[in-house]
């Protein structure tokens, strides 16, 4: 029982009268029921509305409300459900172009939130380098990096090179699905700690980052920027992101675990996200394929064999075309 009816009434009438359009829309064929936005929006009035509905409970006070709401409910129901199979539809041009990048924006606060936690371990890394150079031993996860200062490195990979690329050319294929493998189940991992309230996503960001940031600052101050640009810049341009996107997936489900900002159960709240955590880490995966194949056909090669700075110019492009996909794509809908 309502004890504010009229009051009640004004709040919401706008939303009835709103889903009341959008379901004549839909008659009529000229909803963009390919908008993931869209369908979102009319799925979230359609539940209001049955909210409401079920807070009038059976009160005798205005019938005709009880049957406005039960008949705009039901209607709502047979509009979205006879919509369904349509939606279902995957058109992988579509959902590439279209509802990865709506789906990454909508989620854009925690994409940010990775970034910033990554950003975080970066400065780690970067301090406990400067303060003490052999603290590589203990950061880097990687023998080779660890073993050698950055111009040793570089000195053996530019002297070995001629035997390294006999190598790579004979097991191009294999070392790629390696690094995709593992850059895969890393990201995977990524997402899935969300279910430990998000706090596993988070460590597993900061690690990165402390990573990245010692690996950067360790080169640069040893004078190798060019060749750490050119080493990195070809396949982290898009590794590196994927791996953040794959923490913005993790952050998605630590909320949705946590319950923040909403009332809503469990079961609900993992139903309302399980599309977006799909398509998420769905296009992480794509990302991590094509960082395999770069890694293993065009980062492992040097100078004199390739210039640095077109491999620099590669990832620079390749990194400006990626944001400009995930943050301008998608953004026409269909019109009414």
């Amino acid at each position: 029982m309502i004890i504010d009816l009229p009051r009640f009434v004004e709040r919401e009438r706008p939303f009835w009268e709103e889903l009341e359009r959008e379901l004549d829309r839909m008659a009529q064929g000229l909803a963009p029921l390919k908008d993931i936005d869209y369908s979102q929006h009319v799925l979230s009035l359609f539940h209001r509305a049955s909210s409401d509905l079920a807070r009038l409970g059976t009160s005798a006070a205005e019938p005709e409300l009880h049957t406005y709401l039960e008949t705009l409910v039901a209607r709502g129901y047979a509009e979205i459900h006879a919509t369904t199979p349509r939606l279902r539809t995957f058109r992988p041009i579509h959902w590439l172009a279209t509802l990865v990048p709506q789906t990454f924006r909508r989620q854009l606060w925690a994409f940010q939130l990775a970034v910033a936690i990554t950003i975080i371990g970066g400065v780690v890394g970067a301090i406990l380098i400067s303060i003490d150079p052999e603290a590589r031993e203990v950061i880097y996860p990687f023998p080779h990096l660890a073993e050698q200062t950055p111009s040793q490195r570089v000195a053996q990979e530019e002297k070995d090179l001629g035997l390294k690329r006999e190598m790579l050319e004979q097991s191009k294929t294999t070392f790629s699905a390696q690094l995709m493998g593992n850059n895969i189940r890393v990201s995977i991992n990524a997402m899935a700690l969300g279910l430990t309230w998000g706090l596993g996503t988070l460590i597993i960001l900061f690690y990165n980052g402390v990573i990245l940031g010692a690996v950067v600052i360790d080169y640069i101050s040893d004078g190798q920027t060019v060749f750490m640009l050119g080493w990195l810049l070809p396949h982290g341009s898009v590794e590196i992101p994927a791996i953040l996107v794959a923490g913005q997936a993790g952050i998605v489900l630590g909320r949705a675990v946590i319950g923040w900002g909403t009332r809503d159960g469990l079961r609900s709240r993992m139903r309302s996200i399980t599309p977006d955590l799909a398509t998420l880490i769905g296009a992480v995966a794509i990302m991590l394929v094509w960082a395999g194949f770069v890694e293993a056909f065009l980062s492992q090669y040097h100078e004199p064999v390739l210039p640095y700075v077109v491999k620099i110019a590669f990832g620079s492009a390749q990194l400006i075309a990626l944001f400009a996909f995930l943050f301008l794509s998608g953004k026409k809908t269909a019109s009414a």
